[in-house]
């Protein structure tokens, strides 16, 4: 099965990003290993908010190759060449795609997606670049659960390095029968 990881930058006090959406804080360089990522991914899930801040001016394009699934209840697939918009169903889509064949699913962003998938039992690596910045308010890593099936995800450490920057990766392995 195809494993599937939630990778993204947050501040320290767990913000993917600014209330309106600014991600300028976030450190270049913070010993991030993108290559090591790049070769292992094919496949990269991501919210519509977060799928719009990759189209902006200047946002480097994803690899050749790579499968491209925006999960959005707003965005009108025809917007979006080259990428296949998911409307309902995230966890059994992300389920069927980890069925076949391929590499390491990334689940790039946001938070709300990232809250689906793990409640549907869909998430099996967290790793996140704490960034040396306080925001006091933003967009969070974790949307709140609202729905029956949400509850604490227990997490198991597997790696922590700090870079020169600052910069603090944390890896953690999702536990399964939460």
């Amino acid at each position: 099965m195809r494993p599937v990881l939630y990778r993204v930058a947050a501040s320290l006090d767990g913000y993917l990003a600014g209330p309106r959406g600014e991600v300028d804080w976030i450190v270049g360089d913070g010993g991030a290993d993108l290559a090591g990522l790049y070769e292992r991914v094919d496949t990269v899930l991501l919210g519509r908010r977060t799928y719009e801040l990759t189209r902006q001016p200047g946002a480097p394009p994803w690899p050749a190759g790579w499968r491209l699934y925006v999960f959005s209840r707003k965005l009108p697939p025809e917007r979006t060449p080259g990428v296949t918009v998911v409307s309902t169903g995230a966890a059994d889509t992300v389920a069927a795609l980890r069925a076949g064949e391929g590499g390491t699913i990334w689940l790039f962003g946001g938070g709300s997606l990232f809250r689906s998938l793990l409640d549907g039992g869909q998430v099996d690596e967290v790793e996140i670049a704490v960034m040396p910045v306080v925001l006091g308010g933003g967009i969070p890593l974790l949307a709140r659960g609202t729905g029956a099936d949400s509850r604490p995800a227990r997490l198991a450490l597997v790696d922590a390095k700090a870079s020169p920057k600052g910069v603090v990766t944390l890896r953690y392995e999702v536990r399964r029968g939460r």
